[in-house]
């Protein structure tokens, strides 16, 4: 070993990752022979490899001042420089390079500097020399598709990091880069398939388990995702992507509770991030903290104004303790504002007969006409609607077979099937049928169908059924209540003409299965059961604080919640630890999770009085408890949302359970809880609910439906006579 040439000793350490020990022995060549090009070149190597990039680039440049013929010191010299962003400088040292001795290496740095400065097509270009020179060069192929792929050339992308893989199979870069591509155009059972192989070859890399995991999310994986999400974090705690993505994992198993913290998470390492704003928004939201959530995606719209955060505003405002009316209108009217024309197409519409006898088209528009339990009220008007004075359009967003329950089928009506239609699209097609009136039956519960309606797309546009509050529209016309929902003054705070008709607006009747009703619970149990079946985002922290105090003021009493978001055991910690701010014990709380809807129903069975939600009451809910014979205590509220089941009670001639006010509520509770005499009447109550319903103003369908059709009528006069004379 004595006799080895120095620089062969070096080399040996070199090779063999000895890198101090090589260094050493080229700084004593050097200090012997200071113009060594050899030592003076794998010096400067040694220092790029160790990060050193100002004595690499010293060391190279002294090395090619006494070799300026040495290919490798001028691609070593571009190395070193890209690292140190002089990428002009760069550039130069590798076509030095290049024109010394051209080769597939130098190609690929060459392409490399000049996809760095988004000189994209010469990149290109360099990438496919070097493949050119070398067709096995697998980091050429995989650096062609990342420039691919910044072109957004995403099949050639997919190409080329598959060409890299066949050269290389275990080239873990091209496989995560072809994971994430697939991923992104919607292939996300491929994209699982190659960043599972990535993630086994690089696992220290948290970025790729989250792209791991958002793949295996696309697929509804949801379990393994969140488990690829907990090994990013487990790597890296302060990754911001990775507990955004558990987030909306745990938030997409409806598991809320699990979503917050980790949505907190996000926010404490990103604090300005709209995204974890909004999602965090949407998880408390989901749970009944509705102002908690309000204050999220007001900071998520502050931060990026998007149609999705002012679409979320305005959908969950009128559930709002701290909204009011002006609140509720700025927020819709700022919705409505963004996604809809400010000023509706001015039309003209030359195709209606003149004959006072022809039958009126009127068009229904709902996204549930299948969702029997929540169509009690609709299919009440539209079975009886006389069909020799009005023409019958559904534009549906699901297929006629569906609709198992309620819709009497009428030979003369038309059902158009809108599934999958754009907006545009079912506006030519309303136009095409030459609609009259046009009435939306989604509200804010199918919110990507209001821009519709802006589009004008029939003289006379109607908001009925599903609104609870002003659309903040201006497209539409008229808005139906009644003179419990909407006083005389508060139209000041919709954009709507207000029509009140008789009695109650959501008349209904109820022709699926149904369970029977059942003795009150308080005749075995000797007191009174409480319950409510309202969807959890109802059940806000002022609603749980006051029937908390019912509950201290009635010892024996207990309360039964069930909904779906409660078949998750965290949401329900969740909730009873939200009881538990207000000193209410577990064991008076039953908490129960989803269930068919006849075997939701039959929980009522267990309920002496149902309790409702408020600011939003129960619509769908508290027509089904009474259809069940179970009374629903409510009070007169600030807003419409908070007056629904007002109407329903004073129309189905059950008044006294409407309270003046919450106080009053709680009283009405703790009286019917305490008084002896409530069992009996409970009892002689359920027995005849459902006969006093059916003989009541709000199962009276037949008069609805003819109130609705002189409104309707009224409303064509009224667009006639703005008119002129003329045929509209």
């Amino acid at each position: 070993m004595s006799d080895a040439d120095p620089i062969d000793v070096a080399l040996e350490h070199h090779r063999a990752g000895r890198l101090a020990e090589a260094a050493a022995v080229y700084e004593r060549i050097l200090q012997s022979a200071p113009r060594h090009a050899d030592a003076l070149h794998l010096l400067g190597v040694i220092a790029y490899q160790a990060g050193d990039h100002d004595r690499a680039i010293d060391l190279i440049r002294r090395a090619i001042a006494v070799a300026p013929n040495h290919m490798q010191s001028h691609n070593m010299l571009g190395l070193a420089l890209m690292r140190r962003g002089e990428l002009d400088q760069a550039m130069g040292s590798f076509r030095n390079a290049i024109a010394l001795e051209p080769g597939a290496q130098v190609y690929n740095n060459l392409g490399t500097a000049l996809k760095q400065q988004g000189r994209l097509e010469e990149a290109v270009e360099s990438y496919r020399q070097a493949l050119a020179l070398d067709p096995k060069y697998a980091n050429a192929c995989y650096n062609l598709g990342n420039a691919r792929r910044a072109m957004n050339d995403r099949e050639g992308a997919v190409e080329c990091f598959r060409g890299a893989i066949a050269i290389e199979p275990d080239h873990a870069d091209a496989l995560a880069s072809l994971g994430e591509v697939l991923r992104s155009v919607g292939q996300p059972k491929e994209a699982a398939e190659a960043l599972r192989k990535a993630a086994k070859l690089l696992p220290r890399d948290p970025t790729l388990h989250c792209e791991l995991g958002d793949a295996l999310q696309a697929l509804g994986e949801l379990e393994e995702a969140k488990a690829c999400y907990q090994q990013a974090i487990s790597l890296d705690r302060e990754l911001h992507r990775a507990w955004c993505a558990m987030g909306r994992a745990e938030a997409k198993s409806k598991e809320y509770a699990a979503a917050i913290p980790c949505f907190q998470r996000a926010l404490a390492v990103a604090p300005d991030d709209p995204e974890a704003h909004y999602h965090l928004g949407e998880a408390l939201f989901s749970l009944g903290q509705v102002d908690p959530g309000l204050t999220h995606f007001r900071k998520a719209a502050s931060l990026a104004p998007s149609d999705l955060t002012l679409s979320a505003i305005a959908m969950l405002i009128p559930g709002s303790s701290s909204a009011d009316n002006r609140a509720v209108l700025d927020a819709r009217r700022a919705w409505a504002e963004r996604v809809a024309p400010a000023d509706p197409p001015d039309k003209t519409f030359v195709h209606r007969p003149a004959a006072d006898d022809a039958p009126l088209r009127v068009g229904y528009v709902s996204a549930f006409f299948q969702a029997s339990n929540w169509m009690k009220p609709v299919w009440g008007l539209l079975n009886r609607h006389d069909r020799e004075r009005f023409e019958i359009h559904l534009f549906s967003h699901a297929p006629e077979s569906r609709i198992k329950h309620g819709r009497r089928r009428d030979p003369r009506d038309r059902f158009h099937d809108v599934t999958g239609l754009s907006n545009d699209q079912v506006a030519y097609l309303i136009e095409e049928n030459q609609v009259d009136i046009l009435v939306d039956l989604n509200g804010y519960s199918a919110m990507e169908r209001l821009p519709l309606f802006a589009l004008r797309p029939a003289p006379v546009i109607v908001a009925w059924f599903n609104m609870y509050a002003t659309t903040g529209m201006a497209c539409f016309d008229y808005l139906i209540g009644d003179e419990y929902v909407i006083p005389v003054e508060e139209e000041a705070f919709y954009t709507e003409t207000i029509i009140r008709v008789p009695g109650c607006y959501l008349t209904f009747e109820v022709t699926y299965p149904v369970p029977e009703v059942a003795s009150p619970p308080c005749l075995q149990n000797k007191a009174i059961t409480f319950g409510c079946l309202a969807s959890q985002y109802k059940i806000t922290t002022d609603v749980l604080e006051a029937w908390s105090k019912i509950l201290h003021r009635c010892p024996d009493s207990r309360l039964i919640l069930k909904n779906a978001d409660l078949g998750s055991p965290r949401n329900r910690e969740f909730v009873l630890a939200r009881l538990a701010e207000f000193q209410t014990l577990q064991d008076r709380v039953e908490l129960d999770g989803p269930a068919d809807h006849f075997n939701f129903l039959k929980k009522y069975d267990e309920i002496d009085v149902a309790l409702d939600t408020f600011p939003y009451n129960g619509g769908t809910t508290t027509i089904e408890a009474l259809w069940q014979g179970v009374p629903v205590l409510t009070f007169y509220g600030d807003r419409w949302a908070a007056r629904q089941s007002s109407s329903l009670l004073r129309n189905a001639s059950l008044p006294e359970f409407v309270a003046r006010n919450l106080n009053d509520y709680i009283d009405r509770a703790v009286n019917l809880a305490c008084s002896p005499d409530t069992p009996a009447k409970l009892a002689e109550l359920r027995r005849d609910m459902r006969s006093r319903l059916r003989q009541g103003p709000v199962c009276d369908t037949e008069t609805f439906t003819r109130c609705m059709e002189r409104e309707y009528l009224r409303m064509w006069h009224q667009k006639r006579e703005r008119e002129g004379a003329r045929h509209i």
